[in-house]
């Protein structure tokens, strides 16, 4: 039987909505250069008995890691609280930058090139070796998860089988024969319609645009053959649940997005970190995508839920 479940809300920069403060952002982050972890900021000292606030973004996925961090670190004896929903990364980048949140689940990539436009790097450890120097003093990120979530080209089975695709190399030789569906801003993203044509050569027959974000109705438009290829995030259900094939990236156009912590170091002490780390130590994609059934699923758990029931799997939490 098919599930399908509601699509996660993308996340990428929402420039359109909150132009002059990402730019403000953006412009005063670029200017630290030394790791803001072996140096604090603020006034808070690590260690004191503040509850550490363990803040989202406005999608199910970022609440769930959230909770996470947050079980995580009351287990480790570590006080915290969540504050979900706090909105795009424009917005809560400045509630880690003032303290009034003090740590929020990222995604590298994004969050590199939210901080440098500019930037190159697309391997996942180019990525993380690269943002400690674009973040401004105060603010740091811990271990990066293995866990990614990024978009991907996919595929039906049938349709990597009619034509022999198991990577979007495959893909550019047959890209004039198919219609790939995405999110409308696919046309004009350097990971879209720009990048696949710049790096693969991939031109393709059509261009239909989805506002669902990789959702049930781009599914369905996949499944049914009215679209060969889709823009679908690698964390979602939808793809093992339909069987469904990821083709491969070997040129990088799709950056690495593994999840990490970004924290402001005012509060945050050693026994804080090493929980922290014990959470992307074990996290894995396959891990998100059960997580997000989970919660968006049949299931319909809580984030808070899904992610006790995770922490005691692992050995986090009892």
């Amino acid at each position: 039987m098919t599930h399908q479940f509601p699509s996660i809300p993308r996340r990428r920069v929402v420039t359109a909505l909150v132009a002059g403060l990402g730019l403000s952002l953006a412009l005063s982050a670029c200017g630290g250069s030394s790791n803001p972890l072996s140096s604090g900021g603020g006034s808070a000292s690590p260690g004191s008995n503040k509850a550490l606030v363990i803040g989202s973004a406005d999608f199910t996925e970022s609440q769930i890691v959230a909770e996470l961090y947050a079980g995580a670190l009351n287990a480790a004896g570590v006080q915290a609280t969540t504050k979900p929903n706090i909105g795009a990364r424009e917005v809560y980048y400045k509630a880690v930058q003032d303290g009034s949140v003090d740590v929020v689940p990222d995604y590298t990539g994004n969050l590199l090139l939210f901080l440098d436009s500019k930037a190159t790097q697309v391997s996942a450890s180019d990525i993380a070796s690269a943002l400690p120097g674009k973040l401004p003093k105060g603010l740091g990120i811990l271990d990066p998860a293995k866990a990614e979530d990024k978009d991907a080209m996919v595929v039906t089975k049938a349709t990597a089988t009619k034509y022999s695709l198991s990577s979007i190399a495959d893909m550019s030789k047959v890209c004039s024969d198919l219609v790939i569906g995405a999110p409308a801003t696919f046309q004009q993203r350097a990971y879209g319609l720009p990048g696949l044509k710049d790096k693969y050569n991939c031109v393709p027959k059509q261009f239909q645009s989805f506002s669902d974000g990789g959702g049930p109705v781009t599914l369905k438009a996949l499944l049914q053959n009215d679209i060969q290829v889709a823009d679908i995030f690698t964390t979602t259900p939808s793809i093992p649940d339909n069987d469904l094939v990821v083709l491969d990236d070997p040129k990088n156009n799709f950056i690495a997005q593994q999840v990490v912590p970004l924290v402001n170091t005012a509060n945050l002490s050693d026994a804080a970190k090493k929980a922290l780390n014990a959470v992307s130590a074990k996290l894995t994609t396959t891990d998100l995508i059960n997580l997000n059934r989970s919660v968006s699923g049949n299931q319909k758990q809580s984030p808070a839920d899904a992610a006790k029931a995770w922490l005691k799997d692992k050995g986090l939490a009892s």
